[in-house]
């Protein structure tokens, strides 16, 4: 096996990338990566150097990792800034270090890309050491691998240089349902009346919504999308790393995995969230609005997005990160999971202690939130 590490996937054919990618995985694929690249969302200005690491076999794209240099720790979703503080007080450098992720989107999925075929796992088990071994060569404090499957996180449990940490989030499941009646037909008495009467508010302020898919959504409607995506942040503090040019290029190359819903009112755009999706799941991923209307996030993000999944015949919907509020519209806690590999001896057992008393917590985290199913027993 030959590695390599490449400074941008313009230097690869995406339909090489592209075979390794499972098709419930759209932020992996070449498309979705290279856009970034060009329009400036990862890079020099917030700190995403491309460190993508390629196997060969004979000549032959066998495998590939979404691999990043940091030298920060924005946009990972999977928080170290306590680890990077107490480096930082101990007179050691916590950045640089290495991040396998994909850039802003806190999804699980592929980390480890490989061709699925009968050396699956030892392409895998290469690229884990390939990676371990360029941040030895590099001189990082650490290399992170985010959001990892249940494939390439049981290749970590198996692996005495990783560290397991487990996280939460909320997901729906679709049980078959017939549509959104059918669907609110399991849910508790009060719990389906909280929900019909958000929707119904929705529709009392005159509210109209869209589902569009890329090739569905003109160059005015991304306008409009992106200035709200652009002052949610701008509210928060946060940085809208993603310009208007990078959601029109993916919408052109990816244009059935582009799902947007747009929100009216009396005519006028108040509102969109944005979304992609793969084979089998829908991924909300972001959310703006101009004016506050009672239950409209909920219509937008979760109800609009639910019956898509339902309509398209979709196993499941991951609506974001974080919000326990989604619990009662039938998003459940799953686990989530990171691994980590720290250079320095002391400092790794000193996160290996704090992982493991973490994981007990969020376990009980978990196990606590799952007693408050919406759902009827």
């Amino acid at each position: 096996m030959q590695y390599s590490i490449l400074g941008s996937l313009e230097e690869i054919r995406a339909s090489d990338w592209n075979a390794l990618v499972h098709p419930d995985n759209p932020f992996a694929r070449h498309e979705f990566l290279v856009a970034m690249e060009r329009h400036g969302a990862v890079g020099e200005r917030f700190g995403w150097y491309p460190q993508y690491l390629i196997a060969r076999r004979g000549g032959q794209l066998v495998g590939a990792i979404p691999m990043y240099l940091k030298d920060n720790s924005y946009g990972e979703l999977v928080f170290d800034w306590a680890w990077a503080d107490a480096y930082h007080r101990s007179g050691k450098d916590y950045y640089p270090k290495l991040v396998v992720a994909i850039p802003y989107t806190p999804v699980t999925g592929q980390r480890v890309l490989a061709r699925s075929d009968a050396h699956h796992e030892d392409i895998t088990r290469g690229l884990i050491d390939a990676a371990l071994a360029h941040a030895r060569q590099l001189g990082v404090s650490s290399l992170h691998w985010l959001f990892t499957d249940e494939f390439d996180t049981r290749q970590f449990q198996q692996h005495p240089e990783f560290m397991l940490r487990l996280g939460c989030q909320f997901h729906w499941h679709n049980q078959g349902y017939a549509d959104f009646d059918d669907y609110l037909a399991v849910f508790t008495s009060a719990k389906r009346k909280k929900i019909r009467q958000e929707r119904r508010r929705v529709r009392e302020q005159n509210i109209t919504l869209e589902v569009l898919h890329g090739d569905e959504v003109s160059d005015e409607q991304w306008d409009v999308y992106h200035r709200f995506y652009t002052d949610t942040f701008d509210r928060k503090s946060g940085y809208p790393t993603f310009s208007k040019p990078f959601f029109k290029e993916i919408a052109r190359t990816l244009p059935r995995n582009v799902v947007l819903v747009l929100a009216s009112h009396d005519g006028q755009y108040v509102a969109g969230a944005f979304n992609m999706r793969g084979s089998q799941s829908l991924y909300g991923r972001h959310w703006g609005c101009s004016a506050d209307f009672h239950s409209l996030h909920f219509e937008a993000c979760y109800y609009q997005g639910l019956e898509y999944c339902i309509e398209q015949g979709l196993k499941r919907f991951e609506p974001g990160a974080q919000g326990e509020h989604k619990i009662a519209r039938g998003f459940l806690p799953v686990k989530t999971f990171s691994a980590h590999w720290i250079a320095d001896p002391q400092f790794s057992q000193a996160i290996g202690q704090f992982l493991a008393h973490e994981t007990g917590g969020m376990q009980e985290y978990i196990d606590e939130l799952a007693e408050h199913s919406p759902f009827r027993q």
